[in-house]
């Protein structure tokens, strides 16, 4: 849907106006007039003639001219004619203030609301939200009480309350925004749409999110995955009391702030740990290029400063090494003999203006540097405002093209100085440990850019999706959800995985004839649709090396699966991606698990074929992508060998 009637509005329709002062109906209007929105603004209400000096209409359909933006605060009992009303008058957006859906458990009331805005081809916002605030249109049509301090950053909130807060912070610390919206419960538009939207937004450089659930996950990573701007995030209700699927042994594995945590990571989200690291990472993302190598120069004028950034460094994954020798030598001009070239490079509390610049500079324009942070510690000999413009000076000189963050440490003076350089476009904190995670940001985000082409997925073109189909199909028809074996491995064949050969025997005359058809040693287990869970079941045998043992074990295995009770156990040495994942993003999975050095080839041991276990690990996600009724599955045992591998058990649940 194209939003631009919400991000540039011409006129917005208020219905639910009110001259009651202090009434949400009145704050929208007041704040659309004290806002200086420049279109038209049309109260509506049918029990006043006049509100604030505007006209009052009875009804959207008298204004009698197109409306872009309908703001709803009426009660929720007459949300749905009101919309009606908005949709007659042919409004394009309509953001419905009005809470009493399904945050309440009315969720008839929200289909209604929906079903209305469709019928009349509207966007809806909302409901359940405090309005839209956008400076590029002067327009604060919400129950904020002021506009957000201007810039370039888009903050999309499912919380209304923490966005209204969020406003007054953004003028405490100079944060600059272009639009604050409110989503409240999603009902239509959600936050993908609002990503697609601001990322053809000329006035927003980077989308910060707070993000308390998704109805679409799959959605909301397209819209990140074609995004052009950087996305920053915080996810609240990631704790152990998040949700967990509790199905099976997979499903215990993941809680939410996992799965999250790596599709954010993923999809190249920047997660931001607090409302405070938010806005950091945002600042830094909305002025700055990406940081896309490792060299990274931090200059200081005090010890403590720089001791405190290379810790920040370390936590933020911002890699800190010494730099070459010439560089050094062009640092020691810049500084008295006690100073150190090393990095981080201590000027010592000498350091001027032109020490600062000289220094920078050098940094800059060395091909061994990537990025730089300079921090500043406020002394009486020197003024911040001056240092602050002989830094801006230097990243113009150097060409602006890599990446700097600025931390000044001091009291007013260095917070005026760090608000001017905020306003030439260069990223400036208080503290030297904000610095470093807004340069872990430009890190992360660099990074994210340069593997992004290498582990798009491709999609297997040798896999036989009809016997796939088959096979799920039969066991539909016969009221099952679990898949025996047998049939799991027949899906995982069709998919391009090598699995150990296998027969199904009904009696122990036919285990026997199996076996010797196979050849001895060979491994007895059983097959059930009702035993998920073999080795909890003690349904397997192994080693069996001739019929004597394989008519025992049959008769062990089945006494055993009639005594089964199923008690979930198992080694949580994991890692998470969403499906579908390339060759290139399963080989780094692999690389994530605590038992990696196994793998590669630890205590004299040859290393295993990591590229067959990417490979079946990528079939796999594009199985459970082509078939989106398979819920879970295991591959389980996986024998991995020097050459190739083998799948043992293989397992899926519908």
């Amino acid at each position: 849907m194209d939003l631009k009637a919400l991000f540039e509005p011409q006129s917005i329709a208020v219905i639910g106006a009110s001259r009651k002062e202090g009434s949400i109906g009145y704050m929208v209007v007041k704040g659309l007039i004290d806002s200086k929105f420049a279109g038209k603004i049309y109260p509506v209400n049918p029990n006043a003639d006049e509100i604030l000096d505007l006209k009052c209409y009875k009804a959207a359909t008298e204004i009698g001219a197109p409306i872009d933006l309908a703001i709803l605060t009426v009660p929720a009992q007459f949300a749905i004619a009101a919309t009606e009303d908005a949709g007659l008058a042919g409004t394009k957006v309509v953001a419905v203030i009005t809470s009493g859906f399904s945050e309440v458990g009315r969720r008839d009331l929200e289909e209604q609301l929906v079903e209305t805005a469709r019928r009349h081809q509207m966007g809806l916002i909302g409901p359940n939200i405090v309005g839209i605030l956008n400076n590029p249109a002067k327009a604060n049509a919400s129950f904020a009480p002021y506009l957000p301090y201007p810039g370039s950053i888009a903050l999309v909130s499912q919380s209304g309350a923490l966005l209204i807060a969020l406003d007054g912070m953004t003028w405490i610390n100079k944060i600059g925004i272009s639009h604050m919206i409110s989503i409240g419960n999603m009902a239509d538009l959600d936050m993908a749409d609002f990503i697609d939207a601001l990322n053809q937004d000329p006035y927003t450089t980077a989308i910060s999110l707070y993000v308390e659930g998704l109805k679409d996950g799959r959605k909301f990573l397209e819209s990140v995955k074609n995004s052009k701007k950087p996305i920053i995030a915080i996810k609240a209700g990631v704790s152990q009391r998040g949700e967990l699927a509790t199905a099976s042994h997979t499903g215990s594995l993941a809680g939410s702030s996992q799965v999250y945590g790596a599709a954010f990571k993923q999809f190249g989200i920047n997660s931001a740990r607090d409302l405070d690291d938010l806005f950091v990472r945002s600042i830094a993302l909305s002025m700055m290029k990406p940081l896309m190598g490792d060299r990274v120069v931090v200059i200081t004028n005090g010890g403590g400063a720089g001791v405190l950034a290379t810790d920040a460094a370390e936590r933020y994954g911002v890699p800190l090494t010494d730099p070459p020798q010439e560089l050094k030598d062009a640092f020691q001009k810049w500084m008295p003999g006690f100073g150190s070239p090393r990095n981080p490079v201590d000027m010592t509390g000498m350091a001027a203006r032109p020490h600062y610049s000289g220094a920078c500079l050098d940094a800059l324009k060395h091909p061994w540097t990537d990025g730089a942070a300079i921090l500043y510690c406020e002394t009486a000999v020197t003024d911040p405002q001056d240092i602050a413009e002989g830094i801006y000076q230097a990243y113009q000189d150097a060409g602006a093209t890599k990446p700097v963050v600025v931390s000044l440490i001091g009291g007013e003076r260095c917070l005026k100085a760090g608000e001017w350089l905020k306003l030439k476009g260069v990223p400036c904190y208080f503290d030297p440990a904000e610095a470093m995670s807004a340069l872990g940001a430009l890190r992360e985000y660099g990074r994210y850019l340069a593997r992004k082409e290498a582990t798009a997925f491709s999609s297997y073109a040798d896999v036989d999706k009809a016997k796939v189909r088959s096979v799920l199909d039969t066991v539909k028809s016969e009221g099952r959800t679990a898949l025996m074996e047998i049939e799991a491995a027949a899906v995982f064949r069709a998919y391009g995985l090598p699995l150990a050969e296998s027969i199904l025997a009904g009696d122990q005359e036919e285990a026997v004839q199996a076996a010797e058809k196979l050849g001895y040693p060979v491994v007895l287990k059983i097959a059930s649709p009702d035993i998920l869970h073999k080795t909890d079941a003690k349904g397997v045998k192994v080693g069996i090396g001739n019929p004597a043992e394989v008519r025992t074990a049959f008769t062990e295995i089945l006494a055993n699966a009639k005594a089964y009770k199923a008690e979930a156990k198992i080694a949580k040495d994991v890692t998470f991606r969403i499906a579908p994942i390339s060759v290139t993003e399963a080989k780094s999975m692999v690389m994530e698990i605590n038992a990696y050095p196994i793998i590669k080839g630890a205590r004299g041991e040859k290393p295993r074929d990591q590229e067959a276990l990417a490979d079946a690990l990528s079939r796999l996600s594009q199985l459970t992508i082509d078939f989106p009724e398979i819920k879970e599955l295991d591959a389980n045992p996986v024998l991995l060998y020097e050459k190739g591998m083998i799948v043992v058990d293989a397992r899926i649940i519908l």
